[in-house]
């Protein structure tokens, strides 16, 4: 597995990974070859069939898990999770969203990438089509929800498709073809224009007109107000950017991903978590998934930062503060919990998943931990 992170201590890191592990296991038992929900309820997921939004992540944590251990129960169960996400992707079913990178890059993206399982690169490429699909080439965005000939979801993009993007940058080198590439690179372009004001926070959504291609309006969806800065969404903007850097090589995204931390960096309360929105810097409740996303974020901005350049110590720095006060403060209870980290919030605007687990925390948590701890690479990759 390779280097250490230099500030962190191999036998820290190890505890922190063998607590997650230890969760990890009773989960696979819990849950049955079925997925945790969203969020959790009074600290226990609800569990689910493979039909909601977030059902790369459980699979991407068993991925993480068998690459931390070596352990062949970790690969088995996330193998036996392969088929549905096959059959999910060729009925189309409940796929109408830009979420398709979330669900696929995690479960059989990686699974090609890690096993040389031929039907889950199928899959992935099939879901990669879906996405391309959602591409407006008069807005130069994905659609982010909804069926394509809904008036009211026409031209909408959200931040967190900078993470989904990466699915059609992977199907690009798989196939060969640029359509992939292309609006992959169209969308981020958008995103960085029109998701990013000019003090570097960021809107959650924005809408283009798709007749014209002219910007109309930012808004929020689960922010505190439309000119807030919604935290989660901050974070996306932070490790999706420098992920565009990575895959296209320009320059001006890894600008803007530093941009957007140190935005998200100034606004953060004593221990390092942030509120879920970042007008807050106490007294609201925390976003310990947002943390975690940040935590990979400033990891991948750092590496990608020329050696020599101071704020790749200051990124490598406050990653591992975060992580060391997600591991002493923001664990979820041995008993009466089945997740990683407490004290997340789905959405506050909705009521939903205040003060829980939300699987995504706990998946980009235990991608922190791996990256603090080996070299790797990344799904996203």
């Amino acid at each position: 597995m390779g280097k250490t992170a230099p500030s962190l201590s191999p036998a820290m890191a190890d505890r922190m990974i063998a607590r997650a592990l230890e969760r990890i296991d009773r989960s696979i038992a819990a849950y049955g070859g079925r997925f945790p929900a969203p969020s959790s309820i009074d600290g226990r997921y609800p569990v689910m069939d493979n039909e909601e939004w977030t059902n790369g992540f459980w699979p991407g944590m068993l991925w993480l898990a068998w690459e931390l251990s070596g352990q062949d129960r970790y690969r088995t169960a996330a193998e036996a999770l392969m088929p549905g996400f096959a059959d999910r992707v060729a009925r189309r079913h409940l796929t109408d969203h830009h979420d398709l990178g979330f669900l696929y890059t995690l479960s059989t993206c990686a699974a090609w990438r890690l096993t040389g399982d031929e039907e889950a690169r199928l899959s992935g490429l099939m879901a990669a089509e879906l996405l391309l699909s959602r591409y407006n080439g008069v807005a130069h965005v994905i659609q982010a929800w909804g069926d394509l000939s809904d008036p009211e979801q026409s031209g909408r993009m959200i931040i967190d498709c900078n993470l989904n993007l990466p699915l059609l940058w992977w199907a690009a080198r798989e196939t060969g073809d640029k359509r992939f590439a292309h609006a992959a690179d169209a969308h981020v372009e958008q995103a960085a224009r029109l998701l990013v004001r000019p003090d570097h926070s960021t809107y959650h959504t924005y809408y283009v007109d798709t007749r014209t291609g002219r910007p109309r309006h930012g808004s929020t969806h689960q922010g505190y107000s439309d000119d807030s800065c919604w935290a989660r969404g901050q974070a996306w903007g932070i490790y999706g950017f420098a992920l565009a850097f990575r895959h296209t090589g320009r320059g001006e995204y890894l600008t803007l991903a530093a941009d957007l931390a140190d935005y998200y960096l100034a606004r953060l309360p004593e221990d390092g978590i942030c509120c879920w929105d970042l007008i807050f810097t106490a007294d609201e409740p925390r976003d310990s998934s947002a943390a975690a996303i940040t935590i990979c974020g400033l990891l991948e901005l750092a590496a990608a930062l020329p050696i020599l350049d101071p704020r790749r110590a200051r990124y490598q720095n406050e990653a591992l503060r975060m992580a060391e006060s997600l591991d002493r403060h923001y664990l979820a209870p041995v008993e009466g919990s089945d997740g990683l980290l407490a004290h997340a919030v789905y959405h506050w605007p909705n009521g939903v998943g205040v003060d829980e687990c939300c699987i995504w925390g706990d998946y980009f948590y235990l991608e922190a931990l791996m990256r603090l701890r080996h070299a790797w690479q990344p799904y996203w990759a």
